[in-house]
């Protein structure tokens, strides 16, 4: 046998020019979000003169504590609460209905239906906030929850991911359960549904995501102080509404807080992926 000779010099050096445009490209993209809880940590002084040092002069928590006891901050957090646990519930549970009806059920139309959803991807979400507008105060639903929440329980991406993963399903599968008795509604939720795990994980993932961070559409459905998101909040927080001055700290640790609940729900989902797709392949 052969003996492997040594990676020869040039491969090993642009291994190692890869990796280090790597890191350059990681620190460009994570330094922005260092400055973010750096400057949170500050003094409304020290931020202004000094707006990308790292590390404070003066640790303090001012910022934070300003948010928490003297700010609608927390009304802010349960609102976005309320609305992304019910508009993530919602898509999972509407997206997959969708998409196994596009994907399993003859019917007229079906066609017509699966290019209408393509068409509506390919419009642009800001095109329709008008007529979003017009419906949501034409049914009554204009600053409540309800007008919040009902517009947003569907999406056309996640109806054709939904739809996409169903077709991958071996129809044998369903057509056992319905040799066993098991109608279209009973087929779809224990058989078919559980089998869709990853397509349902990618779905609360960016129906999570998509609804924290919404802003345009809470601006139109509502303008009442208590329905107030934390996108809204943040966005008057930035235009100035606290007050003269830059106000750095405090804007900065509301955006940190923010990210939070994202970053946690992706870190767990996206391990869950993970397993899945190792184990949905046995030997």
């Amino acid at each position: 046998m052969k003996r492997r000779g040594r990676p020869s010099t040039k491969i090993l050096a642009g291994a190692l020019f890869a990796y280090a445009l790597l890191i350059v490209i990681a620190i460009i993209y994570i330094f922005p979000f260092l400055v973010q809880v750096a400057t949170s940590f500050k003094t409304d002084a020290e931020a202004a003169s000094n707006p990308l040092g790292l590390i404070p002069e003066t640790w303090t928590t001012a910022a934070y504590e300003r948010l928490f006891l003297n700010s609608d901050f927390p009304l802010w957090s349960m609102n976005s609460v309320i609305v992304t646990v019910a508009v993530t519930m919602g898509r999972v549970f509407f997206c997959s209905l969708a998409g196994y009806a596009l994907a399993r059920l003859h019917f007229r139309g079906r066609a017509l239906v699966f290019a209408g959803l393509i068409a509506v991807m390919s419009v642009p979400s800001v095109v329709l906030l008008i007529p979003r507008f017009l419906v949501i105060n034409q049914i009554g639903i204009y600053d409540s929850y309800a007008g919040m929440i009902v517009p947003l329980l569907v999406d056309a991406a996640g109806v054709f991911i939904m739809k996409n993963f169903f077709e991958s399903i071996p129809v044998s599968v369903e057509e056992q359960a319905r040799i066993d008795g098991a109608g279209t509604f009973r087929v779809f939720w224990s058989v078919v549904l559980p089998m869709a795990r990853p397509a349902l994980i990618t779905i609360v993932i960016l129906s999570f995501q998509g609804s924290w961070n919404e802003l345009t559409h809470f601006i139109v459905a509502s303008q009442a102080t208590d329905l107030v998101t934390l996108t809204k909040g943040l966005a008057s927080l930035s235009s100035g509404q606290l007050s003269q001055g830059t106000q750095y700290p405090i804007k900065l640790a509301a955006a940190a807080l923010t990210i939070i609940p994202v970053a946690i729900v992706f870190f767990i989902f996206q391990k869950r992926i993970m397993n899945a797709s190792a184990g949905a392949v046995k030997e």
